[in-house]
């Protein structure tokens, strides 16, 4: 079993004893107080859904753009080719290519955070789904990321949007900022993030959907909010 760090015992002994749910504006609170690190570390959301992953109409996925972004300049890749290519490079995509940039992938080159595709060039990127499935890189319209408006969504990612499905577990996890950004835009940036994966509530799902929310720092114990 790791052993416990001291860095980690000090911030265990800020996190609340109970285990009732806390509210955001306190949950971030407790984040802030918590030994600074070397780096500005990134604010996570984890969200556990009362859905049955293995049947397709209970899955969550989606993608949003928060209010204050998240910090990070995210690197994009675009499938498109003519004029679509031309506007998404313009719009601020840093690849851009067609049977080129499949062939990269293929070999192993996954240095991007998103992937997006204009609908005609699925033909090419279908067959990469062995390498960007895993990776979370999968264009796919119930994401927004198959699109012919790539410019738009180029544009949209840049200025912090965020994508998430849900994993085997039912679970979700999403950054949503840095620890240097200011309590109200944490607090802005995960309430957006909470109501859009409510509004994706599936049809099919019985009971409660939301179960538990926590946030967290990429160093740092997690603290559970209310949902």
């Amino acid at each position: 079993m790791p052993k416990t760090t001291k860095a980690m015992k000090a911030m265990l002994g800020k996190t609340p004893k109970s285990k009732d749910p806390l509210p955001l504006a306190q949950a971030i609170e407790i984040l802030k107080s918590f030994p600074a690190r070397k780096f500005d570390q990134s604010v996570e959301v984890h969200m556990h859904l009362g859905i049955d992953p293995a049947q397709a109409d209970q899955l969550v996925r989606g993608s949003v753009v928060l209010p204050h972004g998240i910090g990070k300049v995210q690197r994009i890749a675009v499938f498109a080719k003519g004029d679509l290519a031309t506007v998404a490079q313009e719009a601020g995509a840093d690849f851009v290519g067609q049977e080129d940039l499949a062939k990269r992938i293929k070999e192993g080159w996954t240095d991007f955070d998103v992937c997006i595709a204009s609908p005609d060039m699925m033909g090419v990127v279908g067959p990469l789904g062995k390498v960007l499935g895993p990776r979370g890189l999968m264009p796919a319209p119930r994401a927004g990321t198959v699109t012919m408006d790539v410019a738009k969504v180029v544009k949209e990612y840049k200025a912090g949007k965020v994508e998430f499905r849900n994993d085997k577990g039912a679970n979700i996890h999403a950054i949503v900022g840095k620890l240097s950004f200011d309590p109200q835009k944490l607090v802005e940036n995960i309430e957006a993030f909470i109501a859009y994966v409510n509004s994706l509530k599936p049809n099919a799902v019985r009971g409660t959907y939301v179960k538990s929310i926590a946030v967290c720092a990429t160093m740092s114990p997690s603290v559970r909010v209310a949902a």
